[in-house]
């Protein structure tokens, strides 16, 4: 039961990383790929429908490690209470920065909430890789790799996305901002991946690199028009990162702790997973079931396309 809640959590991890990373990518991106208030809509309109549904993710996460790890959940926000408070701030600045948006009538006001977006994406994106990194590494340099390079793979996997769901020229600033944010990203990987601390565990090994290899892949695609694979790539290469990740966290999710020194009783466990069996379902048919109504792409309007 231990070993299935920690996959579950893992599971949950995996689709934040996956689904907000974009999101972040998209709010870092949007200020810079933008020429007028049209284009700026339909850049943030590819996320507007799903931004929100994305952060139930992590909402779910952190509630299961306090309900199945609860020594984990403890040493884990109190080790990185100062970054993990910025994370939070981050989200809240994104988070109402995009509804009021489309309430301000004023381009100062706009602008303002623009940049909200735009540091409240670039914060989290920096500052889970920083996290991630200091709890398997220990090292402030190692947290600034792992910043720096899960920030990159946010602003590749974003451009990735506005390629996939927009048209015109978004479309194709989009697509050169994906080729310019691989050629960063790979070097990135090879120097943060490699340093991975996987201990001869062979899957670990594999798993990153077939993340390094994923995110090579997604810059070749993207580069040949290939925006749906692209994508399928760099959500790949997040999937194997955050898979290596928590091979690593399996033995000793935190320092001095070990998974079962940090689990709850067989008692709750056993409750949660009959609850989880019956919330999971819904929450990944509702998710997949967003995404399939909002898959279409999304044009600018018609004077935003002409303008330059």
């Amino acid at each position: 039961m231990i070993e299935l809640w920690f996959v579950i959590i893992a599971f949950l991890w995996t689709g934040y990383f996956v689904l907000e990373g974009f999101d972040f990518g998209v709010g870092m991106l949007s200020p810079f790929l933008a020429r007028n208030e049209g284009q700026r809509k339909q850049i943030l309109q590819t996320i507007g429908p799903v931004w929100d549904g994305n952060e139930v993710w992590l909402i779910t996460a952190v509630g299961a490690m306090f309900a199945a790890f609860p020594a984990w959940y403890a040493g884990f926000l109190s080790s990185f209470y100062l970054p993990l408070t910025l994370v939070l701030a981050g989200l809240i600045v994104r988070g109402v920065s995009l509804e009021w948006r489309g309430k301000l009538e004023h381009a100062s006001d706009r602008a303002w909430a623009d940049v909200g977006i735009l540091v409240g994406s670039a914060l989290p994106a920096f500052l889970w890789g920083a996290v991630f990194a200091d709890v398997l590494l220990n090292s402030g340099v190692a947290a600034l790799v792992g910043g720096a390079f899960s920030l990159a793979v946010a602003v590749l996997h974003g451009a990735v996305f506005l390629a996939l769901r927009t048209e015109g020229q978004v479309r194709r600033r989009a697509r050169a901002a994906a080729m310019g944010a691989a050629c960063a990203v790979i070097p990135l990987a090879s120097f943060a991946l490699s340093a991975v601390p996987g201990d001869g565990d062979l899957p670990v090994w594999l798993a990153s690199g077939g993340a390094m290899a994923l995110l090579a892949a997604g810059g070749s695609l993207i580069w040949r028009r290939r925006e749906g694979w692209a994508f399928a790539a760099t959500a790949g290469a997040i999937v194997l990162t955050s898979a290596a990740l928590f091979g690593m966290l399996a033995a000793r999710p935190l320092p001095g702790l070990t998974l079962a020194e940090a689990a709850s009783g067989p008692y709750t466990l056993g409750v949660l997973t009959w609850i989880g069996l019956a919330v999971l379902p819904f929450v990944l048919v509702y998710q997949g079931w967003t995404y399939w109504v909002f898959r279409k792409r999304i044009a600018a309007p018609a004077r935003a396309q002409v303008s330059h």
